[in-house]
């Protein structure tokens, strides 16, 4: 199977915009490598597509459902943006990347997109106009997930630097994400006496009712049915961020005693 058939099959909206743009020169790359130059079909069909397809600033105002394959590009874009943050590319985050490839997508499919992703670093990606693309394609649970994701990458190498952590904050607020949600899903990361409270997104003060309508709100928020749509392969994060609430709501059940 064809990188471009792999990849193309499960794309809608990023074939255009910048994301469009960074997935066709690294795929371009990568066939040129495997083929010495030889022409593949299936790319040339992407291509036509992609020029034949309105960019992202001129689509509908209704955004459109997004599909596997363009959460898994957006995906791979913010990664090699994340895990050069600090300067390096360290071992045990690109360790990282590939284990959490070959969690959701098995693997062929692994490989291939590590490959893509390999290439996409390569690139010197402009970070603002990739997020507003995302922004205005992306549902706001898949926008959730993506920063999750990033944070976790962050962590693999067991400190994320004030680097890492300031280039997430800039991707979430090009992301349209709220700094509670942002503060939410980092504590999920970081071990402190309040972090049951930031993830429920609520201050010490709260009472104990505040306390059970936040664990709902956020229940709602995080279930794993909201990315539904991403497939089966991208639910597995956002179960990690539904039990964290729960035991974020367990810790504070014991602590107060109700």
């Amino acid at each position: 199977m064809s990188f471009s058939k792999w990849i193309g099959g499960a794309l809608g909206w990023s074939f255009g915009g910048p994301i469009g743009a960074i997935i066709g020169l690294a795929i371009g790359s990568l066939i040129d490598s495997m083929t010495n130059g030889s022409n593949d079909p299936l790319l040339g069909e992407r291509q036509s597509r992609s020029r034949g397809r309105s960019t992202y600033r001129t689509q509908p105002r209704q955004r459109p459902q997004t599909q596997s394959g363009d959460f898994e590009v957006s995906l791979l874009v913010l990664a090699s943006v994340v895990i050069k943050a600090d300067g390096k590319q360290d071992q045990r985050e690109l360790d990282f990347v590939r284990q959490q490839f070959l969690n959701m997508y098995g693997k062929e499919r692994a490989n291939r997109a590590f490959k893509l992703f390999k290439n996409i670093s390569k690139q010197n990606i402009s970070v603002r106009p990739v997020c507003l693309q995302i922004k205005q394609m992306m549902d706001h649970p898949s926008r959730l997930q993506l920063i999750h994701f990033l944070f976790g990458i962050a962590k693999a190498d067991g400190f994320v630097t004030e680097n890492e952590v300031k280039q997430i904050y800039t991707i979430a607020g090009y992301l349209g994400i709220s700094s509670r949600d942002y503060e939410s899903i980092k504590a999920m990361f970081y071990n402190s006496s309040d972090n049951a409270y930031k993830i429920l997104e609520i201050d010490k003060s709260a009472t104990n009712d505040d306390v059970k309508r936040a664990y709902r709100k956020m229940a709602k928020k995080y279930h794993p049915d909201k990315v539904i749509h991403l497939g089966k392969e991208h639910q597995n994060g956002a179960e990690e961020k539904f039990r964290q609430v729960q035991m974020a709501y367990e810790q504070l059940q014991k602590e107060r005693g109700f």
